[in-house]
């Protein structure tokens, strides 16, 4: 592991350079919120999916921090309530791109380059991402802690020869995550990383009430090194800047983070028995 990384690491945790604005897509005809640097022209943009019964605002944090490196970052605020179509969601998600990319951003000031588009989402968002990029040509795709949907993202990712990074927690192997088959079945380059110690609703931001359910709570530290992580990703993907190469390649050791080869054989843990249960056994 190099200091560069853990460098490069640290930095990409904190805010960006750019003042950020942010915006309205409502004023498009589309639910949902766009974020944007203060000005600039031909930059990179991302398009981000929410997790089931969550909204825009729960990634405030997460959209504001990667805008503020030079992204225009727009999130569509619909398919919020418990039976959510992810067909929907994936349209409004094209919809998203077509406007801030055909759209002068701001006072006039920001637009986007055609060919420097992103989709991302977390959760259900991670594989309503999957069903967009499969009707629209993108340079990058971003699952972060992907969860089942319908369509299953796994079916359509063969057809999908874009460079992809899918971001995925302890919980990789679990009934609640497709994150193994959906990088098992990419057809592109596909990246698939772990962060150590994370958990899938980590990242989601202000939800109280579910947190005390059970739900899921927000991690600090898993929400710090999302953002580093998918930030870098997307410098390099989005700009081909090389200085961040490391965060884009297989091969690179990135402190608190595993990357798994989706096709190599999963172990299976033989459970332990007890003192008590061994006993029960041997007396038949």
């Amino acid at each position: 592991m190099s200091d560069s990384v853990k460098s490069l690491l640290s930095t990409l945790s904190m805010r960006g350079p750019h003042r950020v604005l942010r915006g309205n897509l409502g004023i498009a005809g589309q639910p949902g919120v766009v974020y944007t640097p203060e000005s600039g022209l031909n930059l990179p943009a991302v398009a981000f999916a929410h997790s089931w019964l969550t909204s825009a605002e729960n990634y405030k944090g997460l959209l504001e921090h990667i805008a503020s490196w030079g992204f225009v970052v727009a999130a569509p605020d619909t398919e919020r309530g418990p039976i959510p179509s992810h067909l929907d969601l994936a349209t409004d998600l094209l919809t998203t791109l077509d406007i801030v990319s055909k759209v002068r951003l701001g006072d006039g000031t920001i637009s986007v380059h055609p060919d420097r588009l992103a989709l991302a989402g977390h959760g259900m968002g991670a594989g309503a991402a999957v069903i967009a990029a499969a009707q629209r040509p993108v340079a990058t795709v971003a699952a972060l802690f992907p969860a089942p949907t319908s369509p299953t993202a796994e079916h359509i990712a063969p057809d999908l020869d874009v460079p992809a990074l899918i971001l995925t927690g302890d919980d990789v192997d679990s009934l609640n995550s497709n994150a193994r088959p959906l990088a098992t079945a990419w057809s592109g380059p596909c990246l698939l990383r772990r962060l150590d110690g994370a958990t899938p609703n980590g990242i989601i931001e202000g939800r109280r009430l579910f947190a005390a359910l059970g739900a899921g709570r927000y991690e600090y530290k898993t929400d710090k090194a999302t953002r580093a992580l998918l930030t870098g990703y997307l410098l390099t993907t989005l700009l081909g800047e090389k200085k961040y190469k490391p965060f884009a390649d297989p091969e690179a050791t990135i402190p608190h983070t595993t990357v798994i080869d989706p096709h190599a054989e999963v172990e299976v843990e033989t459970p332990k028995l007890s003192v008590g249960t061994i006993a029960k056994l041997i007396k038949g």
